[in-house]
């Protein structure tokens, strides 16, 4: 990386703000660009600062940050948001997801964790903390329940499913790392699993999400999750 991340930070509370700017600003990874202290205001200003990585408070007056979120990556696409909350409620993680959210972070987090999860978010390489990713799946499982009921007898079987996946192009192999960035699992924790060196984890990860037309590893856990890929137990 020859420049840091570009980062805006959007926090009502000035203090949760500095705070925020110490921990990013320490090391050459990353340099504040914009602050906002609201979803009003951070939607003003993208266009000015551009900033590539946007760390966002959840719960703000006026347009909080889920609803900024939206906003954000529907006009700005390529932007990665990172929500940050003192809450780990599953809902509002499946939530954050749902609007587009690459990352979610808890305010009490030591530092390091936050550096170290940020950079990953920043080389498109962050995994789901697995516990995470089970709270999403559980979430989706009981919103989906009744939707479920609503159409027994209509549903797809399994095999249908591994059909909708390979009508998309998907290969065995790419459907095995698939299922891994499900599960969690960063890039050279696949490619030990698979047998496979992490760079050609690391193709396969970009065909997949050309071919299903999705954005970033978060998409693709949630594709997983929805298509019945991942046992929730």
């Amino acid at each position: 990386m020859n420049q840091p991340f570009r980062v805006m930070l959007v926090d009502d509370h000035k203090h949760a703000r500095q705070g925020m700017r110490e921990i990013v600003s320490e090391g050459d990874d990353f340099a504040v660009v914009a602050e906002a202290a609201s979803g009003e205001e951070a939607l003003e200003l993208m266009q000015r600062a551009a900033p590539e990585l946007i760390l966002m408070d959840i719960s703000m007056p006026g347009m909080g940050g889920l609803e900024a979120a939206k906003a954000i990556k529907s006009a700005y696409p390529e932007v990665k948001i990172v929500i940050v909350t003192v809450s780990d409620d599953p809902a509002h993680l499946f939530e954050a997801l749902k609007k587009g959210a690459q990352g979610y972070l808890l305010k009490n987090l030591n530092p390091s964790a936050w550096r170290e999860y940020l950079r990953a978010i920043a080389y498109d390489e962050a995994p789901l903390n697995p516990d995470l990713a089970l709270s999403i799946l559980r979430e989706f499982a009981a919103r989906s329940q009744g939707s479920e009921s609503a159409l027994k007898g209509r549903s797809s079987p399994a095999h249908e499913q591994d059909d909708g996946l390979y009508r998309e192009g998907l290969t065995q192999r790419e459907k095995q790392i698939l299922q891994e960035v499900a599960r969690g699992r960063k890039n050279r924790e696949i490619a030990s699993e698979l047998g496979l060196s992490e760079h050609t984890v690391k193709n396969h990860l970009k065909n997949i999400l050309q071919k299903l037309h999705l954005d970033n590893r978060v998409q693709l856990t949630r594709y997983a999750y929805e298509r019945g890929m991942v046992d929730p137990e």
